[in-house]
């Protein structure tokens, strides 16, 4: 396996960047001690969003409203609308089944599963369907080489429990991002004043609590390098197209911030240090051990300094330990974000 990793070391201040089913923080416990979470599902749905709007490569969308797409694209292959819309809602039924009961309530046309398609997708299985009247053809005509625009699938995966023959397994691989440290959430009171009521009463209008925390991260993404240049990943692109795939998915990585709360605790930051590495052979490693023993402040040294010195004794010890080989090695910020980028997409 020929891949790319990236280990990341990120301060955030108050922030919530992911919330539990009861708005609190995410935390996991790792070392004996409570760490601040995020998990790699967050971060990935960022990551998406970063690169596509500095990509035409990631147009992929997951979403349970396929249905008026299909319709609208059949329409456009020449069907009337009322036949558009029962061979939307066939398609619609082979790929994450239709669902009446949304309808009956809503007036929606849904499926009952989120399903990652692209606006090449959609439109070939449209073609297909207006050419064949058959799902199943139309499906068929689905491969790599259309989904030219959707990148973020192959990077990212998707499951068609209906229809296994839409599979793709993820070339991207992300650890849960954890505190390299204990992390406690603490609770912020705020109120909100009425602007309107008259200056003889007292008191808010409102009042509440939010929880939030603040950390140093150890993050982790590897990409495979070899699964994206087969066939049913990104073997359709030419090399160099699949290289600017994989430059804007790093720089997506190091960039993106999931959005919570962006408005009220605005923790957007960049990475304090990043070690990239290009494997030609092996497994993807992550070195979230060298944080196992939570760090304590120190008077001389930051969390964030105390972090990048863990980092690397770890990958130090890795290497010597296990003899492990590498054919690029970069450290920002001792280079810059574009060199960085540049010798590790070089490989690709």
């Amino acid at each position: 396996m020929k891949l790319i990793e990236l280990h990341i070391l990120q301060t955030f201040p108050v922030s919530c960047l992911n919330r539990d089913d009861l708005n609190s923080p995410k935390t996991a416990i790792f070392g004996g001690v409570q760490r601040a979470r995020v998990s790699s599902q967050c971060w990935k749905r960022a990551i998406r969003e970063h690169a596509a709007e500095n990509s035409a490569r990631f147009k992929g969308e997951r979403t349970r409203l396929i249905v008026e797409p299909l319709r609208d694209g059949l329409q456009s292959a020449g069907m009337s609308e009322s036949d558009a819309l029962e061979g939307a809602r066939k398609i619609a039924e082979s790929l994450a089944t239709y669902d009446k009961e949304a309808f009956k309530k809503s007036g929606k046309e849904k499926v009952k599963t989120l399903y990652f398609t692209s606006p090449a997708e959609i439109e070939t299985l449209a073609r297909s369907f207006a050419e064949t009247k058959d799902v199943k053809k139309a499906i068929k005509a689905v491969g790599a080489e259309i989904l030219k625009d959707a990148a973020d699938i192959a990077l990212f995966g998707r499951m068609v429990a209906n229809d296994p023959s839409l599979n793709v397994e993820g070339a991207a691989m992300f650890g849960h991002a954890l505190s390299t440290h204990k992390a406690d959430n603490e609770i912020d009171f705020f109120a909100a004043v009425d602007d309107l009521q008259s200056e003889d009463e007292s008191g808010a209008g409102m009042t509440g609590t939010l929880e939030f925390n603040s950390a140093t991260y150890y993050r982790f993404a590897a990409l495979n390098l070899t699964m994206l240049e087969d066939a049913a990943h990104l073997g359709a692109l030419s090399p160099d197209e699949r290289r600017q795939v994989v430059r804007a998915f790093l720089d997506a990585t190091l960039q993106a911030v999931p959005g919570a709360r962006r408005n009220s605790m605005n923790a957007a930051t960049l990475p304090d240090r990043v070690l990239g590495i290009v494997r030609t052979k092996g497994q993807p490693l992550q070195l979230v051990n060298a944080f196992e023993k939570a760090l304590r402040p120190k008077s001389d040294l930051s969390i964030g300094e105390q972090s990048a010195e863990r980092l690397r004794a770890e990958h130090d010890r890795m290497k010597t330990t296990w003899a492990l080989e590498s054919a690029e090695e970069a450290w920002m910020p001792e280079i810059t974000a574009a060199e960085f980028l540049d010798r590790l997409t070089r490989h690709v």
